[in-house]
């Protein structure tokens, strides 16, 4: 049965586009997330899937041969129709899917789940699925965490749509200064002195209701010489407008960092569960007011947190924080393992988000993502490890009191 349109298909593909992702190589990030799910739900299968306008094309797979399929045997196309996780026990039984020729072939799929790519506009860009050849069931916990997967595959795709456009509004804020310094000059010079000498022409005309037409002549050729520079005039004010931050940039507004930090802390906590690492949440305490985008700051501290938790053997332990340092702080502790095992996240956030901040391909391109979002709020991050404590990240950031224009217009100079 092929699955029909969703009422926003226009929309949803514009955001799908938006994200200039399809047939983009294979990256890490999203290779480790289809490992892991598959791992969590013990599949053979699973794949980051996105549904173009006539084809699922996968990001990241493992245990699927084919990177492109048909939307109209999709599984994926069915999935994106709804707001949560679709479970598909047995494909035989199942009316939509029993003739399908990826269930009917040989070795072909009798279990699904996937769950739907939201982004934060309710755009379903695809799924996270999971798949085997045998029918089968994914216990509650499994569920959460396929969730939870998901929505780390989200967070990666804005993110970097953001970090993208986070560059270009510091070119343009550039262009803007170099426009505002033209202008200057523009109004300050000639015409300035030809606008003097028809607002006194025109004033004249007003007095006497007469023409003056010695003055008119020397308005006309004074206006004539310069009809140029006001048509750069219209130009520099004209780029000036449009030189804003656009409907790409972050939005930034005070907001609470120990709310924002409890929020990515539940929503990693399911992964955390699935293996058997104990997120220990110490964000409980006295609220820290900063200026921030509190969407797009807490898909950060989720990828943060993800790092940890990926990073971290079974059975370890991560500690999350916030506190009053030289600012309002997050802490992230990845801590020892009382044999002797430690967590492997210090290299991963040292060559990833703070040796290497630029926004360039490489195995850990998210945390380089999130270091230049981090950034744009003003954020200092310090990165320790030590034997016996494990690895440490504290996050600082301004105090509220500072204007969010001014932050904003900042971004210019970092």
């Amino acid at each position: 049965m092929k699955a029909p349109l969703p009422d926003n298909e226009i929309e949803r593909l514009a955001a799908l586009y938006s994200l200039d992702i399809l047939d983009s190589p294979p990256e890490k990030d999203f290779d480790d997330i289809v490992a892991l799910a598959a791992g969590v739900c013990e599949t053979p299968m699973s794949a980051v899937s996105l549904v173009d306008a006539d084809r699922e094309w996968a990001k990241a797979r493992t245990g699927v041969e084919v990177a492109e399929t048909s939307r109209d045997v999709s599984f994926c196309a069915h999935a994106i129709l709804g707001r949560d996780l679709m479970l598909v026990p047995d494909a035989r039984e199942d009316d939509r899917f029993a003739d399908n020729p990826t269930v009917t072939a040989e070795g072909g799929i009798r279990f699904y789940a996937g769950a739907p790519l939201l982004t934060t506009d309710g755009f379903a860009l695809g799924t996270l699925c999971v798949m085997d050849t045998e029918p089968r069931r994914l216990d509650m916990e499994q569920q959460q965490a396929l969730r939870a997967l998901a929505r780390q595959v989200t967070a990666q795709l804005e993110l970097r749509r953001y970090a993208f456009a986070l560059a270009n509004t510091t070119a343009r804020l550039q262009e803007l200064e170099r426009r505002k310094d033209d202008l200057a000059g523009l109004v300050g010079g000639e015409l300035r002195s030809s606008l003097r000498l028809m607002s006194a022409y025109l004033e004249r005309l007003g007095d006497t209701g007469y023409h003056d037409a010695e003055m008119g002549d020397l308005v006309a050729r004074a206006t004539a010489a310069h009809c140029r520079s006001f048509r750069e005039l219209i130009d520099h004010l004209t780029t000036m407008a449009d030189a804003g931050l656009g409907g790409e940039s972050l939005h930034m507004r005070q907001c609470d960092l120990t709310r924002v930090t409890q929020r990515a802390v539940e929503a990693v906590r399911p992964i955390a569960a699935s293996k058997h690492i104990w997120i220990l949440n110490q964000a409980g305490g006295p609220s820290l007011p900063i200026i921030a985008d509190p969407v797009r700051l807490e898909q950060v501290l989720t990828h943060l947190l993800f790092a940890a938790v990926k990073y971290t053997p079974e059975g370890g332990r991560v500690r999350v924080g916030t506190e009053m340092e030289s600012g309002p702080t997050v802490r992230l502790d990845d801590m020892d393992l009382p044999d002797g095992m430690r967590p492997d996240l210090f290299p991963h956030l040292y060559y990833g988000a703070i040796a290497n901040p630029a926004d360039v391909p490489g195995p850990d391109r998210g945390l380089a993502v999130a270091k230049r979002i981090l950034d744009a709020h003003h954020a200092t991050v310090a990165l320790s490890d030590r034997p016996g404590d494990g690895t440490s990240l504290h996050v600082v950031f301004p105090y509220a009191s500072m204007d969010p224009a001014e932050l904003i217009r900042d971004l210019a100079i970092a």
